[in-house]
């Protein structure tokens, strides 16, 4: 599988979101900074989003970034920065690893 880096600051979500990709086969760190040798990017934009999708800037790898509901703006935000896949935290929550797989399979 891939190599995933769960950026966070979070880490009881963090925790949660690294075990289910784990159980689907991938490798995965988790941080407060993106790690550049990863082959995909989840990144966590519910806190100091503007700040997030900064250190987002390309070149990187594909990156699926989760948002809180109330603040669709970020979503915007995020989409107009070209990161590829931006959802609400409850869909992360929920659907993770294969919002992922999608990501990678388009990817490739």
């Amino acid at each position: 599988m891939a190599r995933i880096h769960v950026l966070t600051d979070d880490l009881l979500f963090g925790s949660r979101l690294r075990a289910d990709l784990e159980a689907a086969g991938h490798e995965v760190t988790l941080g407060p900074s993106p790690d550049r040798g990863a082959e995909a990017i989840v990144a966590d934009l519910t806190h100091d989003a503007d700040a997030r999708i900064a250190a987002l800037a390309r070149p990187r790898p594909p990156t699926l970034a989760f948002f809180s509901h109330v603040e669709t703006g970020v979503r915007t935000s995020a989409l107009a920065a070209g990161i590829e896949l931006v959802v609400p935290r409850s869909r992360i929550a929920r659907e993770g690893p294969s919002l992922l797989a999608g990501l990678l399979a388009t990817a490739r």
